[in-house]
């Protein structure tokens, strides 16, 4: 009796919310959802895509969502997913939800949908984010919740054992997918066009883009995809990781799952799906980062990409001018030498010549970041951008963020650039026009880079009225899009002698020499 007068209630709530305005009840796979009517948009939070991923659930693919009764109230965002550092009840193992803003005024409008796809190094983050400036630019916002950590990503023999495709790992991965696959079930209900789907991410986020990009399993989903600082081309590693070779072969993972087991004091599968999920998730990268299976990432992405075998779609790619910052943090020349040398063994002294550690005095230049920023980023999106426009047929645009503040030469800040992340409130227009330190720039850039993104998902080309124009990137023809106080576009990669140096690293390290050194 009391469950149907609540029912009841929610029910006459979503009326009074419709009256004058799109009806904000939808059916969807598993009931009907209610959501807000706000600034002329409906927004749909927290609505579930798949079965929690608890219980015996854990590290299994995600399962079809589970039906529920009357409507259900989707008007607020769902936990984020157990993560590293936390344990308040804003996160929980319960995690997959999808968030949907649109402005649609009936299911028959068909507009394109851009699906966000959070960034946190897989080991963190939420979906929750502000979806309503690029709705309000006339597409459907999706974003996605993913497993992160080691439960979404822990490889182990037990768990491949137990697979019928004899894989383990990429949990969060196949929840990206399954939010996906719900996409193109459900969001002609919200006004969207299954056939007009395009991906974005940031960071992790854009990895994971570029590596649906090159999964089987996400063949037809998409149309399009973004990626901002991400992309994953370096080869696999046996052992030791570095930022921007984080990937290994699933035999490999296992080893690793198996090493943490031990960590974890247990010793079996069933033991550690007993754990408390907070128990389960660290804040390292050996356990809680994707891993070619053979299944879904299949082999080795650039090697995939150099031989044409990758979902061929429209892609808009770019990185930030100076990601080193939030990576490397100033250190002494010695200190910058003796790490370059660690990681690149033969090829240190090139790459130290091509980005340069200064006279040794002061604060270090901003060449030693961006080693660290070509090596995470640049590097990926500009072979990324590339071998798609030497193998592919679809759309190749490539862009370059140096948005920041003209710092003084006196500053602390003088000769930095644009950090890993500044992007974000721009393409989502989430800059404050009252902030003193927001400038007219600012606000600009930001609206021309919103539009350029939905026109993108509009049309699979960014470009449109009252815009600069954005053409496409190929090698014989380097256009890149730079965001530098005003949008213009440039005939040059920037930095495109070092990277061509770094682009000879990679090349070693996939030879037989470069395979084994370092391990």
């Amino acid at each position: 009796m009391k469950r149907n007068l609540i029912i009841s209630m929610l029910t006459m709530s979503c009326a009074a919310l419709a009256v004058g305005e799109q009806p904000s009840t939808v059916t969807v796979e598993g009931g009907r959802v209610c959501g807000t009517v706000q600034n002329e948009l409906t927004v749909f939070r927290g609505i579930p895509f798949a079965a929690p991923p608890v219980g015996d659930l854990r590290w299994c693919p995600p399962r079809p969502v589970k039906p529920w009764d009357g409507v259900l109230q989707a008007d607020a965002f769902a936990p984020a997913p157990i993560q590293g550092g936390r344990s308040d009840a804003g996160v929980s193992e319960d995690c997959l939800y999808l968030n949907v803003w649109t402005p649609a005024k009936s299911a028959n409008e068909k507009l394109p949908v851009l699906v966000w796809i959070h960034g946190g190094a897989f080991s963190m983050g939420s979906s929750a984010c502000s979806g309503g400036h690029l709705a309000k630019k006339g597409v459907v916002l999706v974003s996605i919740g993913y497993r992160v950590g080691e439960l979404g990503f822990l490889a182990h023999p037990e768990l491949s054992a137990e697979s019928p495709n004899h894989v383990s790992g990429n949990y969060g991965l196949l929840d990206q997918i399954a939010g996906l696959q719900w996409i193109q079930k459900n969001i002609a209900s919200f006004g969207g066009d299954p056939a007009k789907v395009t991906i974005f991410g940031e960071s992790a986020g854009g990895i994971a883009v570029s590596m649906l990009c090159a999964s089987p399993q996400a063949k037809g989903l998409f149309q399009g995809a973004i990626s901002q600082s991400g992309g994953s081309f370096g080869p696999p590693r046996r052992t030791r990781s570095f930022p921007g070779e984080n990937m290994k072969r699933l035999e490999d993972a296992e080893r690793d799952g198996l090493s943490y087991q031990e960590r974890l004091g247990v010793s079996s599968l069933a033991e550690m799906r007993k754990l408390p999920p907070e128990k389960i998730v660290s804040r390292g990268y050996d356990t809680s980062w994707p891993v070619i299976d053979g299944w879904v990432i299949t082999d080795d992405q650039y090697k995939l990409y150099t031989a044409g075998k990758y979902n061929d779609v429209d892609i808009l790619v770019g990185y930030n001018s100076d990601e080193g910052l939030s990576f490397w943090p100033p250190r002494t020349a010695e200190q910058y030498i003796a790490g370059v040398k660690d990681r690149y063994g033969p090829f240190a002294d090139k790459l130290i010549a091509a980005y340069p550690a200064g006279d040794g005095s002061g604060t270090q230049p901003k060449s030693t970041r961006d080693l660290m920023r070509d090596a995470v980023f640049g590097w990926h999106t500009w072979s990324w951008a590339r071998l798609q426009a030497k193998t592919g047929q679809s759309k190749v645009y490539l862009y370059y963020f140096d948005q920041h503040p003209d710092y003084p030469k006196d500053s602390p800040q003088a000769g930095q650039g644009s950090p890993h992340g500044m992007d974000v409130a721009y393409v989502f227009q989430d800059l404050n026009p009252s902030d003193p330190r927001t400038t007219k720039s600012d606000l600009a850039i930001s609206d021309a880079m919103a539009t350029y993104w939905t026109n993108f998902a509009k049309h699979g080309d960014p470009n449109g009225k009252d815009l600069p124009r954005w053409p496409q990137f190929s090698d014989e023809n380097p256009n890149v899009m730079v965001f530098s106080q005003t949008p213009h576009a440039v005939k040059s990669v920037p930095d495109i002698e070092s990277l061509k140096v770094l682009d000879n690293y990679f090349s070693w390290r996939r030879t037989p020499e470069g395979e084994t050194w370092g391990k």
